[in-house]
């Protein structure tokens, strides 16, 4: 595929003469990429699953919690004594005060390997994430080049009534200067000025889809709607396109496909997961408790402190939780199977429209062939026939007939170009080498 990669960097950065006048598809690549909300929000989205791939939030490293709470206490005391053992004690407003502060730390030593399946799981949901991005940058690239084309195409059409319409003109012009001095007919000059009218109104409507083609391109670039600019005015392929080759790049480079088996590895991984829940999970534990009391009743303990170091193994096992898990299992598997399913469904579609999409661009290059000899021959039939009509040989509806001859000619040749042009887009957006 060296070959094709680089005929793709030539369609990619087309040469034009004065670039700085020009907008180049690169350039509107470019823009669109860094413009457009749903690249940007794919992004923000692929940060995301980087954030969540951490050794923490796969469970490897420990956790440590820190407490601390300190109580203040106002009371009363009335108290009497048997046998006058001691004179009573009565006390209002006796202040006394607790405190205590810790740290406990839980750190799992083993969990049937499930920290190691969280981590790769993290890991392709990450790569999943980076994967939908370049989709999406693929499909934006898709749009931007077919509308690009699309402008170029539109441009062609107005081109072409242009000068249908100068040829109408023309005749307009003899057809008038004949009737006003007696050498034709009224019914001729009517007629001419008739077509010369239907052809000023299609290119009126033709530089209508022009402009909303250029409004429609801003759009997706983000940029003001009746922001003006030049592109290149012809639609170049790139050398013919290889069907086996295409085929053989999309089933190891297409992104959507790619997505697919990631996603499948991701419920395989969410299978283990869930197997790794059977097993016991070992952790270590350990803690530290400081306290301290003040007591201001004036009797037993007036001031104190005491503090704990703790340590030691939990082992924990699921014994029985109703079939709960097994349950979870099962699912996971089925969600695997149709995983599965999903990539085989994916090539078979992929295949089938590299495939349609081939026919489509092999007649594409076929029509390019024949429409090429049609309108230079009906070339040489516009000059034949307004030589012949200004001598008086050719009627007036010979030569209009000529004339939509020629103008459907070049329509046609425009229209094969344009259609081979979006079928070779899709075609290596298919293959995955639009990137």
């Amino acid at each position: 595929m060296k070959h094709f990669r680089l005929a793709l960097f030539a369609f990619l950065c087309p040469i034009a003469t004065q670039a700085q006048q020009l907008l180049t598809l690169e350039e509107a690549i470019q823009q669109g990429i860094t413009k457009q909300y749903s690249i940007q929000i794919s992004r923000q989205k692929e940060r995301i699953a980087a954030n969540e791939n951490t050794l923490g939030n796969a469970g490897f490293l420990p956790t440590i919690t820190g407490t601390a709470n300190k109580n203040y206490t106002i009371s009363g005391i009335d108290q009497s004594f048997f046998g006058g053992l001691r004179p009573p004690l009565v006390q209002s407003g006796v202040n006394s005060n607790s405190g205590n502060a810790g740290v406990a730390m839980a750190w799992t030593l083993y969990d049937g390997q499930g920290m190691f399946i969280m981590r790769d799981r993290y890991k392709e949901l990450q790569n999943l994430g980076a994967k939908q991005t370049e989709t999406n940058i693929e499909n934006l690239i898709a749009l931007i080049s077919t509308t690009y084309y699309d402008i170029i195409r539109q441009n062609l059409r107005v081109n072409n009534f242009r000068k249908g319409l100068e040829i109408s003109n023309d005749r307009l012009k003899l057809a008038k200067d004949r009737y006003e001095v007696g050498q034709g007919s009224k019914v001729d000059y009517y007629s001419a000025q008739v077509d010369f009218n239907e052809d000023k109104a299609l290119l009126i409507a033709q530089e209508q889809s022009y402009t909303n083609t250029k409004i429609s391109f801003n759009t997706i670039l983000v940029k003001d709607y009746k922001a003006d600019f030049q592109i290149n005015n012809t639609i170049d392929l790139l050398p013919k396109l290889t069907l086996s080759e295409l085929k053989m790049s999309a089933l190891s480079q297409n992104p959507t496909l790619i997505s697919a088996i990631l996603s499948k590895k991701i419920s395989d991984l969410d299978t283990k997961n869930l197997q790794s829940q059977q097993k016991p999970q070992i952790d270590l534990l350990a803690g530290y408790a400081l306290s301290n009391v003040s007591n201001g009743a004036g009797f037993g303990v007036e001031k104190g402190s005491s503090d704990v170091f703790n340590y030691g193994l939990r082992a924990t096992i699921n014994i029985f939780d109703g079939y709960n898990q097994k349950r979870k299992i099962q699912n996971a598997k089925i969600n695997a199977e149709i995983a599965a399913m999903q990539i085989e469904d994916l090539k078979n579609a992929l295949l089938s429209a590299l495939e349609k999409t081939y026919v489509n661009y092999e007649n594409s290059m076929n029509l390019i062939q024949l429409e090429t000899e049609n309108y230079a021959i009906a070339k040489q039939n516009i000059d034949i026939a307004f030589d012949r009509f200004k001598v008086g040989i050719a009627t007036s509806y010979e030569l209009r007939e000529v004339q939509r001859n020629a103008v459907a000619a070049e329509t046609r040749l425009i229209e094969a170009k344009f259609a081979a042009k979006t079928a070779e887009i899709e075609l290596i957006r298919l293959s995955g080498n639009l990137l």
